[in-house]
């Protein structure tokens, strides 16, 4: 009787774990299981401790690096490899300003939702490959810790509803050589973004720009006579036919789309491109390569 008891309640503090779990960490745990499932683990060769694999030994070795158990199993002469484990420190700013709150239909996340879920499942993956993660603004040290993960969410899902933010990252005074992601909308003025940028690149910072929009501010799909209201601070437009500007309005798309490409490739960064009705991990598994690369 006492066991079953015992397992009554382990099981009651289980589910009540599982309901304060936030959504957030769940879907972006979800996410980057299925993305971790199709790439190669990001283990490499260095002075760490962890046991990784045994090689054939080659000329150059020293003798101290063989592995006399391994190699009297065969006729061959084996060294033993260990992992890297000189864990590296990845920054990750996501657009939290008013504009990211919309989204053009109920059944697509708002683009605020979408970067949140990309920002934390990059970190569910950064940390599982052993390497220092923080969100930009969160109160939550770097680390390489998955405890921080829970933490992690509870920020983001508490920030959900604020609005004031800026679109781009601040001026924050990064460790030398360390790696950025910045995800939002990008739809500022280039020369700001690349203020921003020269910041980062300025310090020896290597990054991955993504830029996360709704399907109508891509295409445009709107007919007849609409009126836009700006979500920060812009006032209201009445376009009598929309479609009269439709083409006019993608070729400004394009435009900034080919100057953020420009700015990546001048400052040796990566863009990738998403949209909130695509699933997110096309774009999470375009950014871990990149990652993966560059941390390589």
């Amino acid at each position: 009787m006492d066991r079953i008891q015992a397992a009554l309640h382990a099981q009651h503090r289980a589910e009540d774990l599982a309901l304060r779990l936030p959504p957030l960490l769940v879907a972006a745990e979800r996410v980057a299981a299925s993305v971790a499932q199709g790439v190669h683990g990001r283990r490499r060769v260095g002075t760490g401790e962890a046991f990784w694999q045994f090689r054939r030994y080659q000329p150059g070795d020293g003798n101290n690096r063989i592995d006399w158990r391994q190699s009297a199993k065969t006729a061959h002469v084996f060294v033993r490899e260990n992992e890297w484990e000189a864990a590296q420190t990845v920054w990750v700013w996501r657009d939290d300003s008013p504009s990211m709150n919309w989204h053009s239909a109920r059944a697509l996340p708002t683009k605020r939702q979408r970067a949140d879920l990309l920002a934390l499942a990059l970190s569910v993956l950064l940390v599982r490959g052993g390497e220092r993660v923080a969100l930009a603004g969160a109160p939550v040290p770097a680390s390489a810790a998955r405890s921080i993960m829970p933490r992690l969410a509870l920020w983001l899902t508490g920030q959900e509803g604020e609005h004031g933010g800026s679109g781009l990252p601040p001026p924050e005074p990064l460790p030398r050589h360390a790696q950025a992601v910045v995800i939002g909308d990008l739809l500022a003025p280039l020369d700001e973004i690349h203020a921003a940028l020269k910041h980062l690149t300025g310090r020896g910072v290597r990054g991955h720009l993504v830029q996360v929009l709704d399907p109508a501010e891509e295409n445009l799909p709107f007919d007849g006579r609409v009126e836009f209201r700006g979500l920060e601070g812009e006032g209201k437009l009445l376009v009598p036919r929309v479609e009269s500007v439709r083409a006019a309005y993608r070729e400004r798309l394009a435009a900034q789309r080919e100057g953020l490409a420009n700015l990546a490739r001048a400052a040796g960064w990566t863009l990738t491109l998403h949209r909130t009705d695509k699933p997110p991990q096309t774009a999470l598994l375009s950014l871990w390569s990149s990652l993966s690369q560059a941390l390589g």
